[in-house]
């Protein structure tokens, strides 16, 4: 006889039922989970900056305190989207606890992070850096740098271009300059003053035409059509000139100025986003055509794989960004530099070894030619094209000449000057060879039609010594490994674990602020293990 097969059994499965005392959220939370981390930090710092930015009186507002945290934790979590968090705020226990069940909407969670934590997002990161210290995750020892590339919130299709806009510039003035002349043939009496002068306006002593002088030079020329009461020939032509210098070329020109002033020195920006200037992305490398995004240049350092510092740029460039991040460091600390200094060839220009050597940091930045000043080379070829380069050639002091491996001198000729873009001036001491016509080795040493030339700066051979010797050092070697594991890390953690590849927010100090808040919540989730 068969048995019956056995009922399935489940667990006890009841709707709505009610419980004699209500569950508290902070029951179902484990206690080292990082929502209690988040949350426990924050409590421990200072945040009288940020409730500095409320007023008095009027209607009751969102704790910043509660705000901060529900913003750090999001962020935690990947979520980066203001409606998404005021999602997650009813439907998510942790983001239900850590915020006593206050539920702000998208538009207070947006302007608290955008307006509220604008300005004051160095002091709430600098009071994190201080609690990590406390704590004995940060020493502020050695600080490990480096920067990477983020997408900017704009359309990568609305783009002003520097060369573009001098070409466009350009030719607006030579339209304008042909107006201008077809009115001055049509003009007697200006004809008479100048002569076969040229307009100032034009080019002449007054410089190129801008908005300003062309709105000058239009009003005397109307003033002048207003005093002719009988005019002695038909001012037709005129006035049509200064009808499209007035309609067309001054609106353009003033355009194009204000583009030039928005630019600032840089190659572009986003119309959408203006402070983001066009940078080629990392992960765009080995596309088939990789074009420039607007993005922003991000600087981190790193201690412990914990971000103690952060700074973002609206430049491309590595090089300029180490000085400006520095002293947002230093504002962080107290006025204090990590005692050592590590970063790769990107930021090894005399600048910054000038600076480090001011505030008495420890020099480990690599210069362009590090690799290949403590390499041997097997490659004859790779070592001869060493041998030629200007920093290798033979100095003799007493008479101030270069001796260049055909064993030529080159002779000083003169000092330029050299300012970056941060103003730093640097003196360069120019050298050149006399006899270089029939040398055996010119082909070699230089591709210029006449005599080798070579531009030097003793200051920067100096300082690049001294990173040589530390570099090569034991902790040198140690510090230069590790280099790659801390930072390189983090980005890694950022971009890929945290998904964190496109800023939310525009303008450049709402990026800062959002960047911070990124830094805040790595060294949360790093402060959880």
């Amino acid at each position: 006889m068969k048995r019956k097969p056995a009922a399935p059994v489940f667990k006890p499965y009841v709707m709505h039922q009610v419980h004699l005392l209500p569950p508290s959220y902070d029951e179902m939370i484990e206690s080292d989970h990082l929502v209690r981390v988040v949350s426990g930090a924050i409590d421990k710092i200072d945040l009288s900056p940020l409730l500095a930015k409320y007023r008095g009186g009027g209607t009751s507002s969102y704790h910043p305190q509660m705000m901060l945290k529900v913003l750090v934790y999001a962020y935690t979590q990947k979520i980066y989207s203001s409606r998404k968090i005021a999602k997650a705020l009813r439907e998510n226990i942790h983001f239900m606890w850590i915020s006593g069940e206050n539920r702000p909407d998208f538009r207070t969670i947006n302007d608290f992070r955008g307006s509220r934590m604008k300005g004051v997002i160095e002091s709430v990161f600098a009071e994190v850096l201080e609690y990590l210290i406390e704590a004995g995750k940060v020493k502020l020892e050695n600080y490990f740098v480096d920067g990477t590339k983020i997408e900017a919130d704009a359309n990568r299709h609305k783009v002003v271009w520097a060369k573009r806009k001098e070409n466009y510039q350009k030719r607006l003035r030579e339209q304008i300059g042909e107006l201008l002349k077809q009115i001055e043939a049509e003009n007697e009496a200006e004809q008479e003053e100048y002569g076969e002068k040229d307009l100032e306006e034009r080019g002449g002593p007054g410089g190129e035409i801008d908005s300003e002088k062309l709105r000058e030079r239009m009003e005397r020329l109307n003033e002048r059509l207003r005093e002719e009461q009988q005019p002695k020939k038909d001012t037709r032509p005129m006035r049509k000139a200064l009808k499209k210098l007035k309609e067309d070329c001054l609106p353009r020109l003033e355009k194009y100025e204000q583009q030039t002033e928005t630019l600032a020195g840089r190659s572009s920006y986003a119309k959408t986003d203006p402070d983001a200037s066009c940078m080629r992305m990392k992960e765009d490398r080995g596309a088939e055509k990789p074009w420039p995004k607007p993005a922003y240049n991000v600087q981190i350092g790193t201690e412990g794989q914990f971000i103690t510092g952060f700074s973002v740029h609206g430049r491309a460039g590595d090089t300029s960004c180490l000085i400006p991040h520095l002293e947002q460091v230093r504002r962080n600390t107290g006025g204090r530099l990590p005692d050592r200094i590590i970063a790769d060839a990107a930021y090894g220009s005399e600048e910054n070894y000038a600076y480090l050597e001011q505030h008495g940091a420890g020099n480990y930045l690599k210069y362009n030619t590090f690799y290949q000043d403590t390499h041997h080379y097997r490659d004859r070829e790779v070592l001869r094209a060493h041998q030629f380069r200007a920093e290798n050639f033979g100095y003799d002091p007493q008479t101030d000449t270069f001796i260049c491996p055909a064993d030529k001198r080159l002779h000083f000729q003169y000092t330029s000057r050299y300012v970056t873009d941060n103003g730093f001036v640097s003196d360069r001491r120019n050298y050149e060879c006399l006899e270089c016509a029939h040398c055996p080795l010119k082909r070699q040493c230089t591709k210029a039609k006449g005599n080798r030339k070579i531009r030097i700066s003793f200051r920067l051979l100096e300082y690049r010594r001294q990173a040589r010797v530390n570099l090569t050092s034991e902790p040198g070697q140690r510090l230069r490994a590790a280099r790659s594991v801390e930072v390189e890390t983090v980005f890694g953690h950022l971009k890929h674990n945290m998904g964190f590849r496109r800023f939310h927010l525009r303008g450049l100090e709402k990026v800062k602020t959002e960047w911070g808040l990124v830094s805040i919540a790595h060294n949360m989730r790093k402060l959880a293990g």
